[in-house]
């Protein structure tokens, strides 16, 4: 996991020292050996928290974890990791020969601080270990009935699209400022990691946020509240190359350690497609609804089934379907053309019985605008009227779908 936050803000890393040092971390445990086998081909899960690494753990029925994470902790602990959480499945002991497939049970090790035990030799392992293998804990996964609802925030609103360049940032932004022009207040989370584009759309690429009593303060963007992981990179064309799991930890820190104001309305712009980031937030973040991006192309109406499938299975709801690209006129003659195809975004909202909260056209001045970090609803074009309208149908149906806020919790 990406640790932004440190007990004092000069001991903040930087994107390319976090990436150093989790290099050295994965050499480690490539170089480390259960037997003749490398640990690394045993890890199911790695979870790093600043200074405390979590592994999910195979390991085979004759290691000693005890031993194993005294080993690490010791080799890890010049890297920054001062404590190891180790969560390992060891077989079951065999029960006659008629098996020659031992089933899989788990023996947990979980909050054990690397340095707290000598080290001993993991082939040392007494031979009762497997033999005292556990019943496996079963938790069920958290959902989004059992998620409480921020307490300073009154909806939630994810956008999302099944695939990417269908225009779906330009949306998110478009509709986060028109539910403001609407008079509600408003903040913005930037989701889509791995490519973030909220800072250059809202004109507010070189700002970066304050902290405050060890929490982010987000950027004041023409009167939105916005946060994204590219307001705390380097630079523009800095990469964010990051497996799964530092990624989801980095939304779950910019959500969680970010002071957001009293809001009406988050709206979080997602990345494409159904991977890590959108199981995360379904599981972590209680979202009123979602609004899914699409235009009426075959392919990428596939690709917003998807989409929507997965919101149906993780029980949150889909408010509407915005189509984009719906129509183009032509500067020189006037002559309008479906170049993507139509029907596409009224099919799908009467296939899953969702609203299609708007119709959206191919038009270069609304491309031209989020460039200049001026998007149409701002800059009150042509075009605003066209998101002013998908705000209003979203705010006309939104209450059916919010959660109870817990006016006693404390974060």
């Amino acid at each position: 996991m990406f640790n932004f936050m440190k007990k004092k803000t000069k001991d903040i890393e930087t994107p390319e020292q976090q990436a150093a040092r989790d290099s050295a971390v994965d050499k480690v445990l490539l170089g480390y050996e259960v037997g003749t086998i490398s640990i690394a081909t045993m890890v199911t899960g790695l979870d790093r928290d600043g200074d405390q690494l979590t592994l999910d753990l195979r390991l085979p029925k004759d290691s000693n974890p005890e031993a194993i994470q005294q080993e690490l902790g010791q080799l890890l602990h010049p890297h920054g990791i001062t404590t190891i959480h180790m969560n390992v499945r060891l077989p079951a002991p065999e029960k006659g020969s008629g098996s020659s497939l031992p089933k899989q049970m788990p023996k947990t090790i979980n909050a054990m601080d690397s340095q707290s035990k000598p080290a001993t030799n993991p082939d040392s392992h007494s031979s009762d270990n497997s033999n005292n293998a556990e019943p496996p804990i079963t938790k069920a996964a958290p959902t989004q009935a059992s998620l409480a609802a921020h307490p300073r925030i009154r909806h939630i609103i994810v956008v999302a699209s099944g695939k990417g360049g269908v225009g779906k940032s330009t949306t998110t932004v478009n509709i986060a400022l028109a539910l403001q022009k609407l008079g509600n207040r408003v903040g913005v989370l930037d989701a889509d990691i791995y490519g973030p584009s909220m800072p250059t759309m809202l004109g507010v690429a070189d700002v970066k946020p304050q902290l405050e009593n060890e929490q982010f303060v987000p950027v004041d963007a023409h009167g939105i509240a916005m946060l994204s992981i590219g307001s705390l990179l380097d630079g523009e064309n800095t990469p964010v190359a990051w497996r799964g799991p530092k990624a989801t930890g980095a939304l779950m820190q910019l959500y969680n350690q970010t002071n957001w104001p009293q809001l009406d309305y988050l709206v979080i712009d997602m990345p494409p497609g159904t991977g890590d980031i959108q199981l995360t937030l379904a599981q972590r973040i209680p979202v009123t609804g979602a609004v899914v991006v699409t235009t009426p192309q075959h392919v990428a109406l596939l690709d917003a089934q998807k989409g929507i499938e997965m919101f149906n299975k993780t029980n949150i709801p889909v408010l509407g379907v915005v189509e984009n690209m719906a129509l183009h006129t032509c500067s020189n003659c006037n002559h309008t053309e479906a170049i993507f195809g139509t029907g596409g975004g009224e099919k799908i909202a009467e296939q899953y019985q969702v609203p299609l909260l708007g119709q959206l056209p191919l038009a270069s001045g609304i491309r031209a605008q989020v460039d200049k970090g001026v998007p149409s609803v701002l800059a009150n074009d042509e075009f605003a009227i066209y998101y002013l309208s998908i705000a209003t149908n979203i705010e006309a149906n939104i209450n059916k779908f919010a959660k109870p806020v817990d006016d006693k919790r404390i974060f």
